[in-house]
């Protein structure tokens, strides 16, 4: 009989606005399940990646960066999805920027649950000459809380990965696993559809586009291998309108050419897809609207 254990349990992945954390969590899982953008606030909605081992299923929770720029409707949702990822987990990864700790990582830092293991994560540490920076800036953050382990990584280039999910395993509690073996994410796909094309919305436009966008898939249909997807691209004003679709319709032609590639690579087979734009007037204010596309 074996006496080997098997660790599982929930892992939040918390820090301000653009520090890597969805790029740290499909580094984790291998495959892009939270979508990426030099945008703040880009993850808008709580999102689980899976990662199974031998010896644990480590379930990391991807959370919105905890904003304090914007107070609209659609924001404090976004922080209460925050404060609510929180509760209930097995660890939380703090994850900061290499030698850059600002107001905003202090707003975080005072929501850390003083009960549950806290593991400080530098990343981008590839963009530090020199390491031994790192050392001064690793001791003051220590200073500030007790941290139950300090990782520097980098996300983007894979760097110190095994190394922080060494470090979050002891911290699990014993358990069997509690997704399929198989299984690397909780959202189904018609959600990542809908945040691939979102995904490129803020990639191919940046700041042209104002923050009030989002896209809500109205028709996925599985055809053996062929995926049929129908979304619609919700902008708040008109003129929003015609910067999404572009001149002679050419950057919407571009948002769905990659969000269609990267779909095919993450479904495994065909997609056919079509995409418009509509206007819908303070959606991002709006309670009911809210709703309906998923954010309550």
């Amino acid at each position: 009989m074996s006496t080997h254990l098997h660790r599982s349990g929930l892992v939040a992945i918390v820090g301000r606005p653009n520090v890597g954390k969805s790029t740290l969590l499909n580094r984790f899982v291998g495959a892009k399940v939270s979508i990426t953008s030099r945008r703040p606030q880009t993850t808008r909605h709580r999102i689980a990646g899976i990662v199974t081992e031998a010896d644990a299923q480590i379930v990391f929770v991807d959370t919105p960066g905890f904003q304090t720029a914007h107070g609209g409707r659609l924001n404090r949702l976004m922080n209460r999805t925050v404060t609510d990822s929180i509760e209930g987990v097995d660890v939380v990864l703090f994850v900061v920027e290499a030698l850059r700790f600002g107001p905003d990582d202090r707003k975080v830092l005072a929501l850390l649950p003083k009960v549950v293991p806290v593991i400080l994560v530098i990343n981008k540490v590839d963009r530090i000459d020199d390491k031994n920076s790192l050392l001064p800036h690793i001791a003051e953050l220590s200073a500030m809380f007790d941290f139950a382990a300090v990782v520097p990584v980098s996300a983007a280039k894979g760097a110190q990965i095994r190394t922080l999910l060494d470090a979050i395993k002891p911290h699990l509690p014993e358990g069997e696993a509690l997704y399929g073996e198989e299984e690397i994410t909780d959202r189904s796909e018609r959600f990542l559809a809908a945040e691939l094309v979102r995904e490129k919305l803020f990639r191919l436009l940046g700041e042209e586009l104002p923050y009030a966008a989002t896209v809500i898939v109205e028709k996925f249909e599985i055809e053996g291998t062929l995926r049929r997807i129908h979304a619609a691209i919700v902008v708040d004003k008109p003129g929003h309108k015609a910067i999404v679709i572009g001149k002679g319709g050419e950057k919407l032609k571009e948002i769905a050419t990659q969000a269609r590639l990267d779909m095919e690579k993450l479904f495994g087979g065909k997609v056919f897809l079509e995409v418009w734009v509509k206007v819908k007037g303070g959606w991002a204010d709006d309670l009911k609207a809210l709703r309906n596309l998923g954010y309550e």
